[in-house]
């Protein structure tokens, strides 16, 4: 019996690798990597310093799959999410602008 799984990984900004791959019952996440196209096709990426996850739960390299499974691969952020949302507050300058130029009567500021 084998199983189908979907790998996929954004190895570059902007640059997304979707495959779909048959594997034996007992395939791990590292399995479907080396089964796929991705090592030949990035070769400068490190998968293994990728977090991967099944539907968006980490799971470990080892781990098993079942059949429909989506394996993500995922890169760490780059920026904290805070510190980018702060950055973009103060780059729209006054309270007026931005996300509060418009706003209903009765409102309460910044909803």
């Amino acid at each position: 019996m084998s199983i189908q799984v979907t790998l996929v990984c954004s190895p570059a900004a902007r640059v997304v690798h979707e495959e779909l791959l048959s594997l034996p019952d007992d395939a791990s996440a590292q399995d479907a990597v080396l089964a796929s196209r991705l090592p030949a096709s990035y070769p400068a990426l490190d998968w293994h310093a990728l977090q991967p996850g099944v539907w968006g739960r980490a799971v470990t390299w080892d781990g098993g799959l079942k059949n429909g499974d989506r394996l993500e691969l995922c890169r760490g952020l780059l920026v904290d999410p805070k510190v980018a949302r702060r950055e973009r507050f103060a780059r729209q300058g006054v309270r007026g602008t931005g996300l509060f130029a418009k706003r209903r009567a009765g409102a309460k500021a910044g909803y």
